[in-house]
C-alpha cells in the first residue's frame, strides 16, 4: 500500500507489553510517523520517557490523542469505555480510534457508545508475551503474526484500509472477521488455554500432597509451559473472562465434554480411543508449525532466548 495510505499520528494509551511494541516497531519501520503515549501510571509514563518510546509522553490522554489520526487504545478490554470517555473531547474528526483487546464485540460495543459518530475499529494483534511494562515491548513482536480488524458495518472502507497498512508496516498479516465470530475463535485459541492453565497451576500450588518446592523443582516441560502462560497479566485476563464470557463458557463446556471422553477412555483401558486423540492432535501441531504461528525447533528454540 502506498505510504499516503498510513496514518501520520499515532496515539497510543497504555504503554505496557502492547503499547511500548507498538511504539518500537513504528520507530523501526516507519521513522516518520509521529508517536504520542500516555500511562495512567505515572511510573510507566516515567519509564516510557527514559527509553524515549514516543515522540511526547503526555500527563493526560486528552493531550496524547490531540491532533492523532490514528488512536489506539492499549489498556485492559474492561477499561476501554472509561478511557474512550476520557479522551472523547479531544478526538479529530476523522481519526481512527482502535484497540488491541482479545475480546472485540464488548470493545465495540463500549467504544461507539462513548464515540459517537467517530471511527471505530477494533483490532486484535495475536501476539504478546507473559511479561508485562513498558520495558518488556520489543519492535519485532507482531512479525508475521495475525492482526485481525473487527471493523462494524458500514466502517469507511478508507479507514479499513488505513488501519490495515498500519498493520502490515509492522509486519504483522491483517485479517477482517466480525466481532462474535472473533470472541469465538480466540475463546479456542487463547482464553480456554489460559482458562486451563490458571487452573492446572492453581490446582498444583493447593495440592496438600506435594510440596510447593516439589511442584517448582521436578516440573517437566508440560507444566513449566502452563506456567508461562499463567503468568500472563491477571488484570487482562480478568477482564477477557469477564467480557467474553458466553463464548468462553460456550467452550468451557465443549471441553468438559471431551474431558469426560478422554477420561472414560483411560478409565476402561480405551487405547485406540486415546491414540486416535493423539494422532490427531500431533496433527494441530504441525499445521500450525506449518503456518509459521511456532518454532519447530528443540524445546521452541528456548536455548537462543535464556535471559531474554
Amino acid at each position: 500500500m502506498p505510504a499516503a495510505a498510513l496514518p501520520g499520528h499515532v496515539a497510543l494509551i497504555g504503554l505496557g507489553l502492547i503499547g511500548s511494541s507498538i511504539a518500537r516497531a513504528v520507530a523501526e519501520r516507519l521513522p516518520n510517523m509521529s508517536v504520542s503515549g500516555y500511562d495512567a501510571d505515572p511510573a510507566t509514563r516515567a519509564t516510557a520517557r527514559e527509553l524515549g518510546l514516543a515522540g511526547r509522553i503526555t500527563e493526560t490522554a486528552g493531550e496524547a490523542v490531540t491532533g492523532a489520526d490514528l488512536i489506539i487504545l492499549c489498556v485492559p478490554v474492561g477499561a476501554m469505555g472509561a478511557v474512550a470517555q476520557e479522551i472523547r473531547d479531544h478526538v479529530s474528526p476523522g481519526a481512527i480510534i482502535s484497540d488491541v483487546g482479545s475480546s472485540k464485540a464488548s470493545v465495540l460495543a463500549a467504544l461507539t457508545e462513548a464515540l459517537p459518530g467517530h471511527h471505530v475499529i477494533p483490532a486484535h494483534p495475536v501476539a504478546g508475551t507473559e511479561r508485562s511494562g513498558p520495558e518488556a515491548g520489543f519492535a519485532s513482536l507482531f512479525h508475521n503474526r495475525w492482526c485481525i480488524l473487527t471493523p462494524p458495518e458500514g466502517a469507511d472502507a478508507d479507514k479499513v484500509a488505513k488501519l490495515s497498512a498500519f498493520w502490515e508496516a509492522l509486519g504483522a498479516n491483517v485479517d477482517l472477521m466480525d466481532a462474535p465470530h472473533h470472541d469465538l475463535v480466540l475463546a479456542v485459541t487463547s482464553h480456554l488455554p489460559h482458562l486451563i492453565a490458571y487452573t492446572i497451576v492453581g490446582t498444583a500450588s493447593d495440592l496438600e500432597s506435594v510440596t510447593r518446592s516439589e511442584v517448582i523443582k521436578y516440573s517437566a516441560g508440560g507444566f513449566r509451559d502452563f506456567t508461562r502462560i499463567a503468568a500472563s497479566d491477571p488484570t487482562m485476563w480478568r477482564d477477557v473472562f469477564l467480557n467474553n464470557k458466553d463464548a468462553v463458557l460456550d467452550m468451557l463446556q465443549r471441553f468438559s465434554e471431551d474431558l469426560t471422553a478422554l477420561q472414560r477412555a483411560i478409565r476402561w483401558g480405551d487405547g485406540d480411543a486415546l491414540f486416535d486423540l493423539f494422532s490427531r492432535t500431533r496433527a494441530v501441531r504441525r499445521s500450525i508449525i506449518e503456518e509459521g504461528q511456532d518454532d519447530d525447533r528443540p524445546d521452541f528454540g528456548r536455548s537462543d532466548h535464556i535471559g531474554s
